[in-house]
């Protein structure tokens, strides 16, 4: 089959994977969220609406996720690099322990059930979501970063969480980083670096690794739907500077609020698949 044909054939989940990028990069733009956090509650919400079922939509969305982040993490590292905001030092530190616990975590994507993924993100987005809602501008809660015991858990425990629920990490590094009183700014860079340390060897463990669901979407291997990357990536580098483009117009803080409000109902809502 062509490539026209296999596009012809499979039209309805090309534009739904296509709208996908320019959704999650419209928002990483307008609020400086992850594409990950968007990427996958919107695929998992997608495939099933192609008739994939929830268990092997949720392994899916996270595969796919973690691999459109690996070229949009490349990009971010660059820029934060050249604005000085990207702290090696803290990544030479924890890149062995994020190392680690994203191979333990995507390994072991590839053999449970996806509906421990679904409850994993449903919980990780809705505490996201209460910390966007309650704790931004707040002071730090911790002085400075704990001793390296403290900082092995906590690099070990973003690799893991990270690559089970297909994020780039920032959306657990950031808030943890600042709550030990480490600058805001500092670790939003540094979470880019993080997220390719994440995402690459995550996306490779579940494409090679995995073992493709009968029901998965079309252009799937192992547990990437690379037609989702090739669809997803470039729309969401393509629309990320209208998103930003939009925040200079619009109230920022209300927006993520907004956002936060989107994600918890999101959140609670892939709990409530499981449980009601």
């Amino acid at each position: 089959m062509g490539i026209i044909d296999f596009i012809t054939a499979n039209l309805s989940t090309v534009l739904g994977l296509v709208a996908t990028g320019a959704f999650a990069g419209v928002l990483a733009g307008l609020l400086g969220v992850g594409g990950g956090i968007v990427i996958v509650p919107v695929l998992f919400f997608l495939f099933q609406s192609f008739g994939v079922s929830a268990e092997s939509a949720m392994v899916v969305a996270t595969a796919t996720s973690l691999a459109t982040i690996v070229p949009t993490s490349i990009s971010s590292i660059r820029s934060h690099q050249r604005k000085g905001n990207v702290d090696f030092v803290l990544i030479k530190r924890w890149a062995g322990c994020i190392l680690i616990g994203v191979l333990v975590g995507s390994w072991l994507v590839t053999q449970v059930d996806g509906r421990w993924l679904t409850a994993l993100f449903g919980v990780i987005a809705t505490l996201s979501a209460l910390n966007m809602l309650f704790r931004t501008g707040k002071s730090a809660l911790f002085p400075q970063l704990p001793g390296r015991g403290g900082q092995t858990v906590m690099a070990t425990s973003i690799g893991f969480f990270s690559s089970m629920v297909g994020i780039g990490g920032g959306t657990i590094s950031v808030p943890l980083l600042t709550m030990y009183h480490y600058p805001a700014h500092r670790a939003v860079g540094t979470a880019a670096a993080i997220g390719l340390i994440i995402s690459l060897p995550g996306a490779l463990t579940m494409l090679v690794m995995g073992s493709t669901p009968s029901d998965a979407p079309a252009g799937t291997f192992g547990l990437v739907n690379l037609l989702g990357f090739l669809c997803i990536m470039p729309l969401t580098v393509l629309f990320a500077p209208l998103g930003v483009a939009i925040a200079t117009q619009l109230d920022a803080a209300k927006l993520k609020r907004v956002f936060a409000v989107v994600l918890l109902i999101t959140g609670l809502r892939m709990l409530g698949q499981l449980f009601l």
